[in-house]
């Protein structure tokens, strides 16, 4: 049996086809991939859109500097020549120098010092809020905020004045008990924890009122169940308001510990970062390095800067990754 020639000619023409390779995968992924993002893109424009405006503020106001620093710390700046490229020079120099991490030392026990009693204090405080009624509650709010809207400054003054060996308050009333007179800022052992002082007055108003509104979110059946079960006050704080409020509590331990360590006006009103530097806080370092008439003052400054805000991204994350939140809790 013959074929004819088209019989032939379309039978070789099928069998190139059946012979040709098929498109690779990573094409069709590829494509499936960008698929799935555009399906994505829009079904979820609207939400891009809501955020784009703080994404374009961050990069404008935060990442773009953040980048821009670093650039800059790589050079010698001088007010009088032109820069010259150095590479990371000056992060050897600051990493080196002991003085830096004293600060970072400090600020580490300011953060002992203060974080701790704030949180205390206005956990303490806003459990008596909570329990007052509304009229009484309102005149303790107004009360407590009051330290907010202080000055550091007008703070640090007042202070100082209270703690004067010759005269001052707090001297005149530990004379009551046979004590002092103290020279608390002059004394290195002392000054440290006399900055702490009106550090933990000025912030423990705003703490409580933001530890007054997570627990204002705790619905009040909560506790009225734990009472028909014979739960005590204690143990009803310790199951049910410190569990409830893990996401507020956090949020504060790491806003708290991170001003803490930035803490500038105090230390450099009250000691100037003495006496014999055991006031002298990160970024009090920072500002007398920068003042520093040296030629690399500037550049120097900047780095210390850049290390202490990766050193305190470092902390959060430690914090966060110690003490991990939990999902919102719907009443």
């Amino acid at each position: 049996m013959t074929m004819s020639p088209q019989t032939t000619t379309h039978m070789r023409t099928a069998a190139n086809v059946a012979l040709q390779p098929e498109p690779p995968l990573t094409g069709r992924r590829r494509r499936r991939t960008r698929e799935r993002i555009s399906t994505h893109l829009i079904a979820n424009r609207t939400a891009y859109l809501m955020i784009a405006p703080m994404v374009i503020l961050l990069g404008i106001f935060v990442w773009w500097p953040l980048m821009y620093s670093f650039y800059l710390s790589t050079f010698e700046i001088s007010f009088y020549e032109d820069p010259v490229f150095v590479g990371l020079q000056f992060y050897q120099y600051v990493l080196e120098d002991p003085q830096f991490w004293r600060s970072i030392g400090i600020g580490a026990m300011y953060v002992v010092y203060t974080v701790p009693a704030i949180m205390i204090i206005a956990f303490l405080m806003a459990s008596f809020i909570r329990t007052c009624g509304i009229r009484l509650a309102g005149i303790l709010k107004t009360t407590v905020y009051i330290p907010t809207v202080v000055s550091a400054v007008v703070a640090s003054i007042v202070f100082i004045f209270m703690y004067r060996a010759d005269g001052g308050i707090i001297n005149w009333l530990l004379s009551f008990v046979g004590l002092g007179p103290y020279a608390f800022l002059s004394d290195p052992s002392l000054a440290l924890p006399a900055i702490s002082i009106p550090g933990i007055w000025l912030a423990f108003g705003i703490t409580t009122l933001i530890m007054l509104a997570g627990m204002y979110d705790i619905p009040q059946s909560y506790y009225e169940a734990a009472q028909l079960e014979g739960a005590n006050y204690v143990q009803r704080t310790f199951f049910i308001t410190v569990p409830l409020m893990k996401n507020v509590l956090l949020y504060l331990l790491v806003t708290a510990t991170i001003a803490g360590m930035q803490q500038f006006e105090l230390p450099l009103v009250m000691t100037a970062g003495g006496p014999t530097n055991s006031t002298m806080t990160p970024n009090l370092f920072i500002f007398n390095t920068f003042k520093d008439p040296t030629p690399y003052a500037t550049s120097f400054s900047l780095t210390a800067a850049l290390i202490l805000f990766f050193v305190l991204g470092t902390i959060s994350v430690l914090i966060f990754r110690l003490i991990r939140s939990d999902k919102a809790i719907d009443a």
